[in-house]
């Protein structure tokens, strides 16, 4: 009977806080490794190289092995699947100091960007067929509306009262991330245009301008945060938030960048590592926040008791 406590007892205390920050640490680090290491082309096959000539050999012809890029969408699902795990237990918590439904937004938001990352994967791995726009972009859309949901929700719940200087390193972010986006939507393409088929060239627009508005409302949304909460007793799990949604808008640049100034982009380049980051801080920012709750409503009963 003892014996079967104490196991328990060991099995609850795999996840405790420190447990899982530091499990997220080393799914960051190893997917850092995994980029560093295993991201190089190799030649796709000996016919293509005498089919197109020596000069393919540094276009058409140099590809990642699937297993890599296999490999890049496990780390960022995985990532994304237990955020949204942290995040629905952060929902279900009585005690949760920035409310409920702030962490059902962002938690079913990692869900989708999960869902998302698996149609993306399956797309461009399996079909071998481009990625984008397809059926993940329905799961990332969701993700961006639900993020900002979330985001607005925790901000709301705060009573701003932001210092002139705060105000203006807000207003300094958002216009550099403005103009980031405008200049990489708007630089000259490079790449191989996608060919799509009729119809969905506007729906690929669409979702352009969709993703780089989201990603820079996100950021300014993300930079109001971590000025609000910061000093607080939940500061450290906004600043993770905020840490995630700033990785998340360097993953997307980079990405829109790539696909307009690089010929044949495949996924896997190190920059996409961001994403894999995004979720992980995620996931650390509700399980700092979910702590935090927990240490509070702690000190409050004792505080009652005497």
């Amino acid at each position: 009977m003892s014996s079967i406590y104490n196991n328990n007892q060991d099995s609850k205390s795999l996840f405790t806080t420190e447990n899982i920050i530091l499990a997220s640490i080393g799914w960051g680090v190893l997917a850092l490794l995994y980029f560093l290491l295993f991201s190089a082309k190799v030649p796709a096959s000996p016919d293509c190289i005498a089919k197109l000539g020596a000069k393919a050999l540094e276009t058409n012809c140099l590809r990642r092995a699937d297993w890599y890029v296999l490999g890049t969408n496990v780390f960022e699902a995985l990532a994304y699947l237990a955020a949204s795990i942290l995040c629905f237990r952060n929902w279900r918590s009585q005690q949760i100091v920035s409310g409920r439904k702030v962490w059902l937004a962002i938690g079913i938001g990692m869900l989708s960007y999960f869902l998302g990352g698996i149609f993306f994967g399956y797309t461009e791995i399996v079909l071998q067929e481009e990625p984008f726009p397809s059926l993940g972009d329905v799961f990332f859309v969701i993700t961006y509306l639900l993020l900002g949901v979330g985001m607005a929700l925790a901000v709301a719940s705060r009573r701003l009262n932001l210092e002139t200087s705060q105000w203006i390193i807000v207003l300094a972010i958002g216009a550099f991330g403005s103009a980031l986006a405008w200049l990489i939507s708007n630089q000259p393409q490079a790449a191989v245009e996608a060919q799509y088929p009729p119809g969905l060239e506007l729906v690929a627009s669409a979702l352009n301008w969709f993703y780089v508005i989201s990603d820079v409302l996100l950021l300014i949304i993300a930079t109001t945060l971590l000025l609000a909460f910061w000093g607080g007793r939940v500061s450290l799990s906004w600043r993770m938030i905020a840490a995630a949604t700033f990785s998340l808008y360097i993953a997307d640049m980079w990405y829109k960048y790539a696909t307009n100034s690089i010929p044949n982009y495949q996924s896997g380049e190190i920059l996409e590592v961001f994403w894999v980051w995004s979720g992980v801080l995620f996931g650390m920012g509700a399980v700092l926040e979910y702590d935090a709750s927990l240490n509070r409503s702690r000190r409050e009963r004792v505080r009652k008791r005497t």
